[in-house]
């Protein structure tokens, strides 16, 4: 199934900008649910109640607020909320390269597939090769859908991912679980019961497979759907569907005189940087109070 171009922009490393375009590199397989009125086949959707009175409100009505610890709520405007969204500037700005080791599974939200558009193939390949050279991933931060997001530009095979993150205060802290200490000692674990799991986990240790796994529940509603539908028993429900879809042109530049601005430019501020700290008179250490 081909995938749509969620938006067009570009890579941005150093002063060079590879342009490209976004597709999804997933879908949703779970079973759509759809409300209805089992009396009339109606389609039943959200209405707006006042849970203090249960009466329906008008839109002009309703007014977003924010809860605050003191208990009242911070009332915004769509003006005030439109005025603090990101500006949706359609560049993938890598701010780092790190390992991928180094990077949580936890972390990882949502995958997609960056293509080169234009006259990118060449610089994006050139970045690809870089970093699969270096065993690193890119941590950059893009715009979409008016949210601000941290991701991971991943090199996999002949392809660049962006696998958006979580924020850092998004994950919650296991200190609250009582989890068995690290380490196998901590542990109180006998070596003949860790060579024994070891040797169990190595049967079982196969190559990575995708296509072995599938939602069986899901395939299983499916069917029933399936069979339901060809014996006709089927009620008739008008949708409503919408899609949008925004792009954005690109060009690039001379390559290779980029690369050098971009590291001169880095080396200029290292430089500067390490002038001013021998510049700097040295702080006259003070004891520190025992609590």
């Amino acid at each position: 199934m081909a995938t749509r171009v969620i938006w067009k922009g570009a890579i941005s490393f150093g002063l060079v900008h590879v342009p490209v375009a976004v597709h999804s590199a997933s879908k949703e397989a779970d079973i759509d649910f759809d409300w209805l009125d089992k009396r009339s086949m109606d389609p039943v959707g959200y209405k707006r109640i006042n849970k203090r009175t249960g009466r329906e409100i008008e839109h002009e009505h309703i007014v977003k607020g924010v809860k605050v610890e003191e208990g009242g709520y911070v009332i915004l405007s769509e003006a005030e909320i439109k005025a603090a969204y990101p500006q949706s500037t359609q560049t993938i700005e890598i701010e780092a390269f790190v390992r991928a080791a180094e990077i949580s599974f936890v972390y990882l939200e949502r995958p997609y597939y960056l293509e080169p558009i234009g006259k990118g193939a060449k610089v994006y390949a050139l970045l690809r090769e870089a970093m699969l050279k270096e065993g690193v991933i890119g941590i950059a931060r893009a715009v979409m859908h008016t949210k601000e997001h941290l991701a991971a530009l991943i090199p996999t095979g002949p392809a660049l991912i962006l696998d958006t993150l979580r924020w850092h205060d998004e994950i919650l802290d296991w200190n609250d679980l009582t989890l068995p200490a690290a380490g196998k000692a901590a542990a109180s674990l006998e070596e003949a019961e860790l060579k024994m799991a070891s040797q169990l986990v190595a049967d079982m240790t196969r190559p990575w497979q995708p296509g072995e796994y599938a939602d069986q529940f899901t395939d299983a509603v499916r069917a029933l759907v399936r069979k339901r539908a060809d014996s006709g028993k089927t009620e008739t429900v008008e949708p409503v569907e919408s899609d949008t879809e925004s792009s954005s042109p690109s060009n690039v530049v001379d390559l290779t005189a980029l690369l050098k601005k971009s590291l001169g430019t880095r080396k200029t501020g290292a430089a500067a940087r390490s002038d001013a700290a021998d510049k700097k008179p040295a702080k006259k250490s003070v004891p520190r109070k025992r609590a």
